[in-house]
């Protein structure tokens, strides 16, 4: 690992952490003695996502959590909250053991995450999602939808 400080490619890791996702590293440069951090991820192959129109395309972990982000915009939903429910999007698509995955299956799997959410965050995206195009059909869904009272 390089020094983002000189450049030496000689450092020593001082201390790792394993978080669900990813190896957090403390270095220290063996040249200069500054210490910088770096995240390790395992390299999987994930599936190719095939669009609607029939394009191929990688999976794109952040197109997810954009349509996370989105969804939960405004409302009480941690970051970390969203981080964690796009690795367990990206780790089902990887269960799935296929070479390529239909983006419907994607968004069958955000918005399954989003009903254990957050209720308005899972409107958000399914109206998008399920091209809803009028209030009626927007109803609908609502009245398919269950809550929970508040406790």
């Amino acid at each position: 690992m390089r020094c983002p400080f000189c450049g030496d490619p000689a450092s020593r890791v001082i201390d790792s952490r394993a978080s669900e996702a990813s190896i957090r590293r403390r270095r220290e440069c063996e040249a200069c003695g500054r210490r910088f951090t770096t995240q390790e991820r395992v390299e999987v192959r994930l599936p190719m996502v095939v669009k609607k129109d029939g394009r191929r395309e990688p999976f794109d972990r952040e197109k997810v959590r954009q349509g996370f982000r989105l969804a939960c915009r405004k409302r009480p939903i941690a970051a970390d909250r969203i981080d964690q429910e796009v690795d367990a999007v990206e780790r089902a698509a990887l269960e799935l053991g296929e070479r390529e995955i239909d983006s419907i299956e994607v968004g069958r799997l955000v918005l399954a995450a989003l009903e254990g959410m957050d209720p308005v965050a899972y409107l958000r995206f399914a109206s998008v999602y399920q091209e809803l195009e009028s209030p009626e059909a927007l109803m609908e869904l609502v009245r398919g939808m269950t809550f929970e009272e508040p406790t």
